[in-house]
């Protein structure tokens, strides 16, 4: 058994873990990661998922929105991230679909125009994203900022009707209000659910939507060239280049702390001595690790499935492939479907008509994949299905996923003119390339409690009145920080966490 002593100790070694890192180490400290797998990256890591085949997909999490051009730009970081041209495409049983661009166009407002009520909700729809993109401007800045409390946030953005429908009200209530087509509500909706189990009339669904709109003060969703592998690498890069130690292979089994001190042990025996203690870990590991009650959380509720295909899918509306999986497309997503199914999964059912959502990744960059399955033609789709608890999994985890997938996949397929089976790449075994991640798989591979994406429930990013904390990472430990996605303003891809962590350990 050895001793270690360092500035700052680090539990995980994911992309926050390894923000936080960084600006620690070009402050001067001395910094350790520990990380429990044999490589970095958590639920950024790009993998070789089917062996037989050379793509590297994002297996847990695909696109970038909420990293700030600050952090990119402290830490020195060499990470190209690709605008989307298309934002979404949702298609209906009927054979029409609604196609939504980056920009607001002509193509756009023709779409809105082929559906029921589409021209008066398209004019709704510029309205409203307006607004939301003002709002997002303004409150941006202050992620990366101490914490404001409720007022103090409210009036330094100075959009009071805006604050009130995104933070107050229900969000159900202004999509209902400003918009006609039960398409059009679903595809305003989704932004509220993905990863939150929550019906349109929770306020949880108005946090979750902020999160997805406010990211970098554009709210843009961009494309890794690379995969998340690509930013997991160069994060790397920097940590390694300030000083960071990385060591793999490294679980810790145990946190003790006094007043002078913090002290991680791992699983040789192994000590780690620091002044403080950042965790990359959720709320509820680091509990355990400290030998303290576990916070309770909400159960994660997404189910995620990668593909490889050897071709796009044609689809029944005859909208060009290249444009309807561009962005993000829908998939049985109306706002009366995504709530009859949030009732279902929270009767303890699984969904009827299975809503999710996918992305074709290797449309925008096709470097995940080697040049010979690039020239064959080969493609990546990622699915996100909706309203899959962890509670519909613990009976029989692996039987309720083989239903889950096959109910996926069945509601894609009403869509398309190629059936998924036909398309799929296989193994020499004949099998299919396609795998699926329950909640539960969530926890098991990557430590995510109940499979919750946000390690914990989401939360508004300011404090409540009377709440003293400056960062929102502190813990009832003054040595002991969060860094990672169950701070406070820890949702998503974006490094905020792991800044602010720094940022409190410095006594900023």
């Amino acid at each position: 058994m050895t001793t270690v002593t360092k500035d700052v100790v680090i539990i995980g070694g994911g992309h926050n873990g390894l923000v936080a890192a960084t600006y620690l180490a070009k402050a001067g400290k001395s910094v350790v990661i520990l990380e429990a797998n044999e490589e970095i990256g958590g639920a950024t890591a790009s993998v070789r998922a089917f062996p037989e085949f050379d793509a590297h997909l994002s297996r847990y999490s695909y696109l970038v929105a909420l990293l700030p051009d600050q952090i990119v730009s402290d830490l020195g970081l060499n990470f190209v991230t690709m605008p989307r041209t298309v934002s979404s495409y949702t298609p209906d049983l009927n054979g029409a679909g609604l196609y939504i661009s980056r920009q607001w166009d002509q193509t756009t407002a023709d779409s809105f125009a082929s559906i029921p009520d589409g021209e008066a909700d398209a004019a709704a729809w510029q309205q409203f994203y307006g607004e939301v993109a003002k709002f997002a401007e303004r409150i941006a800045p202050y992620m990366l900022q101490p914490l404001k409390s409720r007022s103090e946030l409210k009036a330094a953005i100075g959009l009071p009707e805006i604050w009130n429908y995104l933070v107050e009200a229900p969000i159900g209530e202004i999509i209902n209000a400003r918009f006609k087509s039960d398409l059009v509500k679903g595809v305003v909706l989704t932004d509220a659910l993905i990863g939150t189990h929550a019906s349109a009339d929770d306020l949880l669904a108005n946090i979750c939507f902020l999160y997805h709109l406010i990211g970098n003060g554009t709210g843009e969703w961009k494309v890794p060239k690379g995969g998340m592998g690509a930013l997991v690498k160069e994060l790397e890069r920097v940590a390694r280049a300030a000083g960071v130690e990385i060591r793999t292979n490294s679980k810790v089994t145990s946190i003790k702390s006094n007043a002078d001190s913090v002290t991680a042990t791992i699983e040789n025996g192994d000590q780690f001595v620091a002044s403080h203690l950042l965790s990359n870990a959720a709320p509820q590991v680091l509990a355990k690790l400290r030998n303290k009650p576990k916070p309770a959380s909400l159960s994660g509720a997404q189910f995620k499935i990668n593909m490889l295909l050897k071709k796009m899918p044609r689809l029944k509306s005859g909208i060009a492939p290249e444009l309807a999986f561009a962005g993000t497309f829908h998939i049985s997503e109306k706002f009366s479907q995504l709530e009859t199914s949030y009732q279902e999964s929270k009767a303890g059912k699984l969904p009827a008509c299975f809503p999710s959502e996918m992305y074709c990744h290797t449309l925008s960059d096709p470097s995940i994949l080697s040049p010979e399955l690039q020239a064959a033609g080969y493609q990546t789709l990622t699915l996100f299905g909706l309203h899959t608890p962890a509670e519909l999994f613990d009976a029989d985890n692996e039987a309720t996923k083989a239903t889950a997938l096959a109910g996926f996949i069945a509601e894609l397929d009403k869509y398309l003119v190629d059936p998924v089976s036909q398309i799929i790449a296989r193994n020499s075994d004949g099998s299919p390339c396609i795998e699926a991640k329950t909640p539960l798989d969530l926890e098991e591979a990557i430590s995510l409690p109940r499979g919750n994406i946000f390690h914990s429930d989401l939360t508004f990013p300011f404090r409540e009145e009377g709440d003293s904390r400056r960062w929102g990472v502190e813990t009832d430990d003054p040595r002991i920080f969060i860094c990672g996605a169950g701070a406070q303003r820890g949702g998503g891809v974006s490094g905020i966490p792991g800044h602010n962590a720094a940022m409190a350990v410095l006594g900023k």
